[in-house]
């Protein structure tokens, strides 16, 4: 289960999430389609610390109901949930064990600004109000280190797996 899934899911068109914020913010956070214009809310909530905790207030208890439900739903001997915000946003009382796939945070600002086209200074912005990275990997039961090449982290996630099917009693 992705987070960012659930969280683009309940902003869709249609949705109360949606209505709420355009009327909070204004007709200026939608794209002329309906669609969320995530650029321009995301530059209002980052210039304004206040307004980023309204729509965490929001948004939040939304997208973990959505995850809960998913996760209800998974019929695999365990489940994977996928969030940059699992610590902050509390969703880490949702699990068992937390996996914390970690980088130097210089490789994850340019990752992020290619993924995303963001600058530097939108990815620094962004990762200035998430947990530090120190405080995230005392958190962690497990940690897997993304800076090697796919080989190496294959192999690292295929034994992540056999451990997590141990720890289920090795079922598959």
């Amino acid at each position: 289960m992705d987070a960012d899934h659930a969280a683009r899911w309940v902003v869709e068109p249609g949705r109360p999430a949606l209505e709420q914020i355009a009327a909070h913010f204004g007709n200026g956070v939608l794209q002329a389609s309906g669609e969320l214009d995530r650029g321009a809310l995301r530059k209002l909530i980052f210039e304004d610390p206040e307004q980023r905790r309204w729509l965490e207030a929001l948004l939040h208890p939304l997208i973990n109901q959505e995850i809960v439900s998913h996760l209800a739903k998974a019929k695999s001997p365990y489940a994977i949930l996928v969030s940059p915000l699992l610590i902050e946003s509390g969703q880490s009382r949702m699990v068992n064990r937390l996996l914390v796939i970690d980088v130097p945070q210089q490789v994850q600002i340019e990752r992020t600004m290619l993924r995303d086209s963001s600058s530097q200074e939108q990815v620094e912005a962004i990762l200035k109000v998430q947990i530090q990275r120190e405080e995230r990997l005392r958190h962690a039961d497990d940690v897997l280190v993304n800076d090697r090449d796919h080989a190496w982290l294959n192999s690292e996630v295929a034994r992540l797996h056999h451990f997590y099917l141990t720890l289920r009693g090795g079922q598959s």
